[in-house]
């Protein structure tokens, strides 16, 4: 939109369009607040577009309609046992207390739409309050054409290396359909229909039409945004916070295409940008084993360079180092394509499969598989000398390879000489042979696959317990023919490997907020008008990992309770 056609007075402004910031501002029109929304990008959505699109919302009203009622104590003591000196009881509780709030507002009031998800069960199964499932929500999959031609316009498009040719496949039973396709005539006909359709919306749309995960998540927020009417400005910086006399803000200095200009934000000043994971300065200071800010690979956009964090200590915020973690890691490896680009593939759901290990350079396992991909990179980080390259290596053989995806490459009908010619996996005929093409131990490897495939045909794991918690279980194979789902012996070759490097969906290090969403100060008191929401707020989760959808969990509850703060408070609120 021209700034220059439309007001410059708004009641909330806020900086960023990930699920965080959308959410404050479809709750806020809601209540009667006038809304901008600005994004850096030419497209709305930055990292959450290109996530699962999963969110961790317990007591949720989808538990309760399948007679799940558990009390807000249960799920408390699980964060309270994984969060250990991190655990803040005040924002948990508001979590706790705003998640269902949340998604009862956004399915009943907007064109947000969930599916639930009984079966994701928490990750760390055998901690006290660990959840089975019903605790988790996803985005409802939606076709583009029902969102209108504004929505795709401002729609950032699915990151292909998590797609089948631009497609995206939701987690379910639209995935189980996918790994089973050359094992179920109903799972080949599911997947079939899906192919075909989005081949045709790629001739006659030239883009797929079919909306899960992320892209569905944003673009019904972007929906139900529009129809609040708040106004969306992409190709937009925020460049400056305004503030009065007294230090508090008032406004936002901007920078459009082609001009720059300030706007008045009456009621607040909202902060959603996204994180730090492209500031090359912050990633070298503070994520571990990263010297030059060069050796970590993440998934989120580049537009993820600190902007709402820098904006907010200009000001008088501070960044919170406190959390266990500053950032949360995923494991992935990096396809390179003939036109000499290099994609990021994250490995969230391989790993856990029957018949794959993960090892280091000296050929040993190091790590429960089939935890959560946080986990699965911390070990590589804790367990490779230093001095040495963090990496691993994911190792299968030639029946996983048959049925399920290992990283970027896929299964039976697509065939795996172009993976190997490219140089994504290493192949051997042997283990052996496998180890010396990947630098690996040989000895190492060959004592490993061993004893790991002992215990696997009794369905054990006796180095790391894998496969014995719900979360480690829904995670396998339900076809695996041996005794757990999660465990198969890896004796058929030839053999494949693929290379594993730290990665992350985004950052956990965020501004000092109190349990409002405002930004604090060094006096930890709140700067009028400034709040943060998303990973510009220091998560609640302390740096920890507890569970999937823990980023867009407190990004869509907080950011759902700041904007209807905002909306009812009258006037001028600094």
């Amino acid at each position: 939109m021209n700034p220059a056609t439309s007001t410059d007075n708004y009641d909330v402004v806020v900086v960023g369009s990930g699920a965080g910031g959308l959410a404050t501002a479809v709750a806020a029109a809601h209540g009667g607040a006038s809304v901008l929304v600005v994004e850096k990008a030419g497209v709305c959505g930055g990292a959450t577009a290109w996530s699962g699109g999963w969110i961790w919302a317990p007591r949720n009203l989808f538990a309760h309609a399948d007679g799940v009622d558990e009390p807000r104590e249960l799920p408390g003591t699980y964060l309270e046992h994984r969060l250990g000196d991190n655990f803040d009881a005040v924002k948990v509780d508001a979590l706790l207390d705003g998640a269902p709030e949340m998604v009862e507002f956004f399915e009943t009031k907007t064109a947000l739409q969930f599916v639930p998800g009984a079966g994701i069960a928490d990750i760390h199964g055998n901690t006290p309050g660990a959840g089975t499932g019903h605790r988790s929500v996803g985005p409802k999959p939606v076709n583009l054409r029902k969102l209108g031609p504004e929505v795709a316009r401002l729609l950032r498009r699915q990151l292909y290396e998590t797609s089948f040719l631009g497609m995206g496949i939701m987690a379910g039973p639209d995935l189980q359909a996918f790994l089973h396709s050359t094992r179920s005539p109903k799972a080949f006909v599911h997947c079939a229909r899906r192919v075909s359709t989005h081949m045709f919306d790629l001739v006659t749309k030239r883009r797929g039409q079919q909306l899960v995960n992320g892209t569905a998540l944003v673009g019904r927020l972007l929906r139900s945004a529009l129809d609040a009417g708040v106004e969306i400005r992409v190709n937009t910086s925020a460049t400056a916070l305004v503030t009065d006399e007294s230090g508090a803000v008032t406004g936002v200095r901007l920078e459009g295409t082609d001009s720059a200009y300030s706007v008045t934000a009456r009621r607040g000043v909202v902060l959603a940008t996204g994180g730090f994971t492209h500031d090359l300065d912050r990633v070298k200071e503070l994520f571990p084993r990263t010297p030059t800010g060069r050796e970590h690979w993440t998934l989120t956009p580049p537009t993820t360079t600190g902007d709402g964090i820098t904006l907010g200590e200009s000001v008088g915020g501070r960044l919170d180092r406190s959390g266990a973690s500053p950032v949360a890691y995923c494991p992935v490896s990096l396809v390179k394509y003939r036109n000499g680009k290099e994609g990021v593939f994250p490995h969230i759901m391989d790993r856990g499969k029957p018949g794959v290990i993960g090892v280091l350079a000296d050929g040993h396992r190091f790590v429960n598989e089939a935890l959560g991909y946080h986990d699965y990179t911390l070990g590589m980080m804790k367990n490779v000398p230093e001095g040495q390259e963090v990496c691993s290596w994911l190792i299968a053989d030639a029946r996983y390879m048959r049925y399920l995806p290992l990283g970027f490459a896929k299964p039976l009908p697509i065939p795996l000489f172009p993976y190997v010619r490219s140089g994504y996996l290493s192949k051997g005929s042997t283990i052996r042979e496998l180890a010396e093409k990947i630098g690996v131990d040989p000895g190492g490897l060959e004592k490993t696959v061993s004893a790991f495939n002992e215990g696997a045909r009794e369905g054990v794991d006796p180095e790391f317990d894998r496969g014995t918690t719900p979360f480690a279980q829904r995670s396998g194979d339900t076809a695996n023919p041996w005794p757990n789902p999660s465990l198969a012996p890896l004796e058929k070759g030839p053999y494949y490997a693929v290379k594993v490097v730290p990665g992350s969906f985004g950052t956990f290090a965020g501004l000092v907020t109190d349990v409002r969403s405002q930004v604090l100060d060094t006096k930890d008191q709140p700067i009028g008008g400034l709040y943060a929401v998303g990973v510009d707020q220091a998560s609640v989760m302390g740096g920890h990992y507890p569970s999937g959808g823990i980023n867009l969990g407190p990004a869509m509850t907080f950011g759902y309770l700041t904007g209807r703060r905002l909306a009812s408070t009258p006037g001028d609120h600094r």
